[in-house]
């Protein structure tokens, strides 16, 4: 029997230097991160972290990223979706979004993201 399973890592919090301007890259800003994977299952029962993905690694992985700038939220997603997925090749389908909760933009008021998403 094959299946598919949806892995997902929502509304993780991190204090990060991401940006384009020089005042972003000094102050920093708030960002949530979520992450989707999507791996097929041919097992009938999974009962080993070896048959699945490891959310807990996956999270070491999204950290490791949001602790190393970048200028864009894009080069950032897609650097986060490449990394997982070398992590584990098993991933068939893969989904990163960050946002950025107080961009530096005049008048604005929300936030903004990026999203990548990737088959394989």
């Amino acid at each position: 029997m094959m299946g598919e399973f949806i892995i997902e890592l929502k509304g993780l919090q991190f204090y990060s230097f991401h940006g384009l301007y020089e005042e972003e890259k000094k102050v920093g800003g708030e960002f949530v991160v979520d992450a989707l994977v999507k791996i097929s299952s041919n097992h009938d029962k999974v009962s080993s972290i070896k048959e699945t993905v490891n959310y807990a690694e996956v999270f070491q992985i999204i950290k490791k990223e949001m602790n190393h700038p970048r200028e864009l939220l894009e080069t950032l997603t897609q650097s986060i979706a490449e990394k997982i997925h070398s992590k584990f090749s098993a991933i068939k389908e893969i989904e990163v979004r960050v946002a950025k909760k107080a961009p530096p933009i005049l008048g604005f008021k929300g936030t903004v993201a990026a999203t990548y998403r990737n088959t394989f």
